[in-house]
């Protein structure tokens, strides 16, 4: 591809703001006089052809204005978004409704679908943080009756985990309390497989609940990543305001796929197959979690990768701590997508989310936007 000139990058930027405001052919007579640029309308149609050369745009239909192709929005989206959309109060309004938020990490994960949904005016989506592997933060036993103890386990990062234990005799709650304060001073921090090797050690009580607790921390680092989703309405309807979590119920949701099919919406169909088929979801956030790459990830179109998303963009980033726990978010939408305040809404709701996980984790942990 030629280098275009700043000329040809700004009114490449003009038609593609246009066309996703209203899904119509950008003329150049429309540029001219909305934009007041100091150039005739055949000097930008012939700017617009040097543009369509390149592959940027196209016209529809003979003596149509152009529209927007797949190259022509990555390059909009990799040189000409600029600084962040987001507003100042815009963004103190968002970080307000975070801190004002208990702490409580389903709380978060809501708040920041809906946030992305309605900022971006699209659908949304945010996976729970994993950690890397689970750690011993605090237990308690509790005597219920007889030999029963109930087992009440933190982990790092605040999760929690009941377990009951049958003992081999019956213990008293003092005594339970001591093992307790014990095994929480030598085992802050620790692995799995680091209470196991410290559990043959100790007396046969200690061994015994260490090493349950050993098994539900591993039982911890097998559970599923879950994923909270929002705003699917706006691709159906951007004036609607439902969310997605209004269409959970399963009959409701075949419903809503059922009409999909009965328009032409291919983009929408697209994006509710995507959230539906956990699979190829799975595949492209856990290139967003592995990746090196710091920021936001932008797909369009598939990418020529993923025949599935031809009809769609996504706009994804990594959020949490670098080794601790991270998670993936972003928005879905149509290839017409406002991509500089999806992008700016992904990047600053990522970095407020990496910002609230250190006050989990601690501030050691270290962050990532």
């Amino acid at each position: 591809m030629s280098e275009l000139s700043k000329r040809q990058e700004y009114l490449l930027g003009l038609i593609v703001r246009e066309y996703v405001a209203t899904p119509t052919p950008v003329s150049s007579k429309l540029l001219v006089e909305r934009y007041g640029l100091n150039v005739s309308s055949a000097t930008v149609r012939n700017d617009m052809v040097v543009l369509e050369e390149q592959g940027l745009v196209y016209a529809p239909h003979t003596s149509a204005g152009r529209v927007p192709t797949e190259t022509g929005y990555r390059y909009f989206v990799q040189k000409l978004i600029g600084d962040s959309e987001l507003t100042s109060t815009e963004q103190r309004r968002i970080s307000h409704q975070f801190h004002q938020t208990e702490l409580n990490m389903e709380q978060w994960l809501r708040l920041a679908a809906s946030v992305l949904a309605q900022t971006a005016r699209s659908a949304s989506l945010i996976t729970t943080p994993m950690l890397s592997q689970s750690r011993f933060k605090h237990m308690e036993l509790i005597s219920t009756q007889g030999r029963l103890v109930l087992l009440i386990l933190v982990l790092d990062g605040g999760d929690v985990r009941q377990q009951m234990l049958t003992l081999a005799e019956s213990v008293t709650q003092e005594q339970l309390s001591q093992v307790a304060s014990r095994i929480n001073q030598m085992c802050q921090g620790l692995l799995a497989r680091d209470l196991r090797l410290k559990a043959v050690y100790e007396p046969p009580l200690e061994q015994d609940v260490m090493t349950l607790v050993a098994d539900l921390l591993e039982r911890a680092d097998k559970r599923v990543r879950n994923t909270y989703y929002d705003g699917l309405v706006n691709i159906l309807d951007p004036g609607h305001g439902a969310s997605l979590q209004e269409i959970a119920d399963p009959q409701e949701r075949d419903d809503l796929a059922r009409a999909l099919d009965e328009v032409d919406q291919p983009g929408a169909r697209q994006a509710l197959r995507l959230l539906e088929e956990q699979s190829l979801l799975e595949e492209i956030l856990s290139e967003a979690l592995a990746t090196d790459e710091h920021g936001v990830q932008v797909v369009i179109g598939g990418e020529g990768r993923w025949e599935e998303l031809s009809h769609i963009s996504m706009i994804v980033s990594r959020y949490g701590l670098q080794g601790t726990a991270t998670g993936a978010l972003g928005v879905v939408g149509p290839i017409r997508l406002h991509y500089g305040r999806a992008v700016s809404a992904v990047q600053f709701v990522a970095g407020l989310m990496s910002e609230l996980l250190i006050d989990i984790y601690g501030e050691g942990a270290g962050s990532e936007g």
